[in-house]
């Protein structure tokens, strides 16, 4: 079960430069049910998500490069490009922010997993966290790709 909650954000935090940052290229397969397919620096991964909002299930399964680049071809609408850095917040908890590139620029958005209900519902997002789209559809990654 994944659970995260999800911000805009409008100004990067300062000294982005001193965080761990990963390229990201993800296209879908699908949008209902998700099925992703993903190169996070040299991993290759394929996702199935189900429905939902903060708690939905996720199962990630390895790929090739190979398999990765054909499947590739087979992608329902646009592949969405960004940097991932990993920010700590408090002990055991990051956040994911994902700095969009090509068609999605200038979008930033910053998302934090947990590993409750209890624990997301009770989350203070620091003060560069801008607006709460936990709830919004509009900003999940499969729905992006189809703009």
């Amino acid at each position: 079960m994944e659970i995260e909650r999800k911000y805009l954000v409008d100004k990067l935090p300062a000294h982005m430069e001193q965080y761990p940052c990963r390229i990201i290229s993800q296209g879908y397969l699908n949008t209902d049910p998700v099925v992703r397919i993903r190169r996070d620096n040299d991993k290759y991964e394929l996702t199935y998500k189900s429905k939902g909002f903060m708690e939905r299930q996720e199962y990630n399964l390895p790929l090739t490069r190979e398999a990765y680049e054909h499947l590739l071809t087979k992608i329902d609408g646009r592949l969405i490009e960004k940097k991932r850095y990993m920010i700590p917040l408090k002990p055991g908890t990051t956040a994911e922010l994902d700095v969009f590139e090509g068609y999605l620029a200038p979008l930033i958005l910053v998302e934090v997993e947990f590993s409750s209900k209890e624990e997301a519902d009770s989350f203070v997002p620091p003060s560069w966290f801008g607006e709460d789209v936990t709830f919004s559809g509009k900003y999940h990654n499969s729905s992006l790709s189809q703009l």
